[in-house]
């Protein structure tokens, strides 16, 4: 029988405000600037200015890498990962995750048991995508089996029908959503709308709720200042990026003064 990880257990208060941390490119990818320390700093900032704001968990990312490997990352992006997921535990006592781009589960995993990270991110967990990096599968079978090997302990949140990515031909979200839930074990679903930044229509939110009612369901885009309560009444969370950044640009670096104003309305709404 498969022990869920109950998401209430790292979140009890409801409705968790979880903000991005996005990395500036790391080492070995096409923007890569030469400093790890200046991906460290700022690393280190946005999750200080996100704790300050009343977020209740952080996600650290490797933004900043594209283009994306479909699959494994090299050694280096986990290196740097680790330590940058390390910095950030350093400055704000929060929960952290972390989403290795585009879809390697397994080196989430290993930074997450290598740090203390409380939960990871899969985009692809079951089933198949096509994406900006081609098709891209999930592999829920080594994922889990992996995650009870290293006895990690973190919760799982998978993507359905993950943004940047088309569904095969006759595959339906509600479908999609049972198979994450039921047969990719996964302890909480996450429902984003077409691409970063973009608002998550509330029919994908209410068609996943139907299909899987007894499972967390988490926003993972586009909630802003002026539909993000609409957003959260139909959910349990939401995972927040662009919306608290500067100039409302993903990666750009978090602007207190956004995120301060952004906690301030959804925690007015709820």
């Amino acid at each position: 029988m498969h022990d869920r990880i109950p998401i209430a257990r790292i979140f009890p208060a409801p409705r968790p405000l979880i903000g991005m941390v996005h990395l500036l490119p790391l080492p070995g990818a096409p923007r890569w600037a030469g400093s790890l320390a200046a991906v460290l700093d700022r690393a280190a900032g946005d999750a200080a200015r996100l704790t300050e704001a009343g977020f209740d968990g952080l996600i650290v990312e490797n933004f900043g890498d594209a283009p994306f490997h479909p699959g494994a990352v090299p050694p280096e992006t986990v290196a740097a990962m680790t330590m940058a997921v390390a910095e950030v535990r350093r400055a704000s006592t929060l929960p952290t995750g972390v989403n290795v781009l585009r879809n390697d589960a397994r080196s989430a995993l290993a930074i997450c048991a290598a740090t203390g990270a409380a939960f990871l991110r899969v985009n692809v967990h079951t089933g198949a995508l096509l994406t900006d990096q081609g098709w891209i599968a999930g592999a829920a079978h080594e994922t889990l089996r992996e995650r009870r090997r290293l006895d990690a302990g973190c919760a799982l949140l998978a993507d359905v029908f993950v943004k940047h990515a088309v569904p095969p031909a006759g595959l339906d979200i509600a479908a999609a959503a049972r198979d994450t839930w039921h047969r990719g074990l996964t302890d909480v679903l996450v429902v984003s709308g077409p691409a970063t930044g973009e608002p998550t229509p509330a029919e994908r939110i209410t068609a996943v709720r139907a299909a899987v009612p007894d499972a967390p369901l988490w926003i993972g885009s586009g909630v802003g200042a002026v539909n993000g309560a609409a957003l959260l009444a139909l959910a349990d969370g939401a995972i927040i990026g662009s919306a608290v950044q500067q100039e409302g640009r993903a990666g750009g670096g978090v602007d207190r003064e956004r995120a301060q104003r952004l906690v301030a309305a959804l925690r007015t709404s709820h």
